[in-house]
């Protein structure tokens, strides 16, 4: 078949169980690839319009499943859910991912949504993103042509666009290891506690040398820009502190990196004052002892 014909009706639905099959598939015709499937109804898309491709389902494959521990790094298969994530025994330093784990959506979802559905619907307020961003980690995408890994940043290019390509699927998502000393934490800002979308998401993730200086700071803030970002202005401020001037850090600036709305559930000036807000909460909680 050449690339990009037409799907028999036979093929028109498949579910391998190799990757190398998967691939092999969509490098042949588009697909849509299908995981969890919880936002299959929930981005206001048709679904009759979702699915005029053929579609790819890739919970059989084994490869894509699973978190890994390993000596440099934190592998979580992009098949993994939410669920999965949530109840996994991870470093303390994924505190913050297993917080936005229990936020997406109720126990029904998490016990089927998948990590990578997350990252690729790429809404500016999936709840996964923020996390991940403050971990750095990297997105890892498999062809035909081969393997390649995209930092985070550069794997969400905006609302519902990737830079995956239609031959492309996620295998996995890559996190480096930090040190014994390194904690996060999650907070979302919402109308209600639950099984709503944010009207602001922050994660923060500190590392610290052996004197109690911050080594590694990683803030990223969900549902305030187009993409969710790093606050690296502040980041780089924060290296170097020790616990007690970090829990005196004064945000002096006007965090370039968001461009707020004014919508239904908050104004652009509330957004960013709550964003202030919770960077101190952040850094008074994880600078804490």
């Amino acid at each position: 078949m050449t690339a990009h014909t037409k799907a028999p009706d036979s093929a028109r639905y498949l579910r391998p169980a190799e990757l190398s099959a998967a691939l092999a598939s969509l490098s042949a015709v588009p697909r849509v690839v299908l995981a969890g499937g919880t936002d299959l109804y929930a981005t206001g898309v048709p679904v009759s319009e979702k699915l005029r491709h053929a579609v790819l389902d890739v919970t059989a494959i084994e490869r894509l499943r699973g978190i890994r521990v390993a000596e440099s790094e934190v592998t979580i298969g992009a098949c993994a859910t939410w669920a999965e994530v949530r109840d996994a025994e991870l470093p303390a330093w994924f505190r913050a991912l297993k917080q936005a784990a229990v936020q997406v959506g109720g126990e029904q979802v998490q016990n089927v949504a998948t990590i990578a559905g997350n990252l690729c619907n790429s809404s500016p307020a999936a709840d996964g993103v923020p996390p991940l961003l403050a971990l750095s980690a990297r997105i890892e995408l498999a062809s035909t042509r081969g393997v390649r890994t995209v930092a985070l940043p550069d794997f969400i290019l905006g609302p519902r666009r990737t830079a995956c390509a239609p031959d492309e699927l996620v295998v996995a998502i890559r996190v480096p290891l930090r040190s014994a000393n390194a904690r996060s934490a999650f907070y979302k800002l919402g109308s209600r506690s639950y099984l709503v979308i944010s009207i602001v998401a922050l994660a923060a993730t500190l590392d610290f040398d052996a004197q109690g200086r911050i080594s590694y700071a990683g803030l990223a803030v969900g549902a305030c820009s187009p993409t969710a970002r790093r606050l690296t202005s502040i980041e780089s401020q924060l290296l170097g502190l020790d616990r007690a001037a970090a829990r005196r850090f004064l945000i002096r600036q006007d965090l370039p990196e968001l461009s707020p709305i004014d919508d239904i559930r908050a104004s652009a000036a509330y957004r960013r004052a709550v964003v202030s807000t919770l960077v101190h909460r952040a850094l008074s909680e994880l600078c804490d002892g």
